[in-house]
């Protein structure tokens, strides 16, 4: 939803500031639009934290607008940390943005500011909203398509979407840094973000290995076998944790065609390959679904993304008698992992989204 300035002049605008230049923007057009904004920073459990908040200070201060420091640092640890390191041990592939944005950023985040009398939060999310019923909104695809952010909020409470603002959902990525030089922004705001912001220099697997070193216990995940579909053994795994599904580099088992991780069996410590059409998927099950939307009578058909970079695809959901659901889509999709999540689509309106389930 882009903001203007007769619905928000003189409103209470508190903006999620990451230092970014995303965030650095929205704060300035929720300025231009006649708000009276404030920056939040949240500290997390992130490497570079005191740069991040320096960066943070310095654009607010150019800015004009004060700024509040909230640490968080403890919930995100309990929140977001301990379930994405406690599903990865499991041979699950979470997803930490999509649980951070429904229990940090619009959770304790929006929670805060809204007890100290702010009317919205503004984020530099890729996102649409656009207004429906006076106190419903539609969530949307943002206009740049290389930028969409909606998949990450696909577990967002539907009751929080009155409150929120996404001013940067109609413009691209290009207009963005235009704006930020136009305004004195450039050499001010940080690098773009990652997407896994607690990573830093570290990959996934490196992150957990020293993660799972300290909370782990003594028999958790450890060497063990790569084998076939069939059972066959290929190789030997330095830890499941390290791998996931549609991995094909660092399997280290010579063949004529390659091998790709079809699935991780966490239990009995097993990485399982396969050929390419092994990955492939018509039927899927969801549990924990979620919905943005009034919850629609199903059987229903939607187009259904996997994975942030995935091209949603159609396919048909269905409860199922255990209290999960099926999606069966209509043509086979390549390596849906379980952790992920399933969002839900009509044509660029998200309407909710599932957890895969194993």
């Amino acid at each position: 939803m882009s903001a203007d300035k007769t619905s928000l002049y003189q409103k209470r605008v508190a903006v999620a500031m990451s230092g970014g230049v995303d965030s650095s923007v929205t704060a300035a057009l929720m300025l231009q639009a006649g708000a009276e904004v404030e920056g939040v920073f949240m500290r997390l459990a992130q490497p570079g934290i005191e740069d991040h908040q320096r960066r943070v200070e310095g654009v607010a201060a150019h800015l004009g607008i004060p700024l509040t420091v909230l640490d968080l640092a403890e919930p995100f640890g309990q929140k977001v940390l301990q379930p994405f390191v406690a599903a990865y041990l499991a041979g699950l592939t979470p997803n930490p943005c999509v649980f951070c944005n429904r229990q940090i950023k619009f959770g304790l985040l929006l929670e805060a500011m809204l007890s100290r009398g702010v009317d919205f939060l503004a984020t530099g999310h890729y996102v649409r909203l656009t207004p429906a019923l006076p106190l419903d909104r539609l969530l949307c695809r943002g206009l740049d398509p290389r930028k969409d952010q909606s998949y990450f909020l696909c577990r967002l409470k539907r009751e929080v979407l009155p409150r929120i603002l996404f001013p940067l959902g109609e413009k691209r990525k290009t207009e963005v840094y235009e704006l930020a030089a136009s305004l004195g922004l450039s050499g001010r705001h940080g690098p773009e973000s990652q997407d896994v912001c607690f990573l830093g220099e570290q990959t996934v697997a490196d992150f957990l290995a020293a993660y799972a070193g300290q909370e782990a216990p003594a028999e958790g995940p450890a060497g063990g076998l790569i084998v076939t579909t069939d059972g066959r053994e290929v190789g030997r795994h330095r830890g499941v944790f390290r791998y996931t599904i549609g991995q094909r580099r660092g399997l280290g088992i010579p063949d004529d065609t390659p091998y790709y991780v079809v699935a991780l069996d966490a239990q009995s410590n097993r990485v399982v390959v396969g050929k390419p059409e092994d990955l492939l998927r018509r039927q899927i099950r969801l549990g924990a679904l979620n919905w943005l939307i009034d919850p629609p009578r199903l059987p229903a058909r939607f187009s259904v993304q996997l994975r942030h970079r995935h091209r949603p695809a159609p396919a048909l959901l269905t409860p199922a008698a255990d209290g999960t659901f099926t999606l069966d889509f209509d043509q086979p999709q390549r390596a849906p992992a379980p952790g992920q999540y399933a969002a839900f689509y009509q044509e660029d309106q998200l309407l909710g989204g599932g957890e895969i389930l194993s």
